[in-house]
């Protein structure tokens, strides 16, 4: 399990770095990477945090993903957590965050 991070989509905002509990992220030259994605402890909260989707967490063949990808998009209450299959499809899961822990 580790994420992979789109430089291209990066901006450089340090909101992964702020949250990695691993310190495993690192900004240079402005943009987010990991040096070693093996130690990556697969917590998520980089792609929680990440308002750019440029973070995307690989989902490996030991964990039922076969080589998808997961990421995640917020819009007010509503956060979206999307699996990308290594044929393009994509699984669509919608939490209502105001809802989530009512029980």
């Amino acid at each position: 399990m580790s994420i992979r991070i789109d430089e291209k989509s990066c901006v450089g905002c340090k909101k992964c770095v702020e949250v990695c509990p691993g310190n495993l992220i690192k900004i240079i030259n402005d943009k987010a990477c990991i040096k070693r994605q093996k130690d990556c402890w697969g917590c998520t909260s980089c792609i929680k945090e990440c308002k750019k989707n440029a973070i995307k967490f690989f989902l490996g063949a030991d964990i039922g993903g076969k080589g998808s990808l997961l990421s995640v998009e917020e819009k007010d209450n509503f956060r979206k957590w999307i699996v990308t299959k290594r044929d393009g499809s994509k699984e669509i899961i919608v939490v209502n965050m105001k809802e989530s822990n009512k029980y």
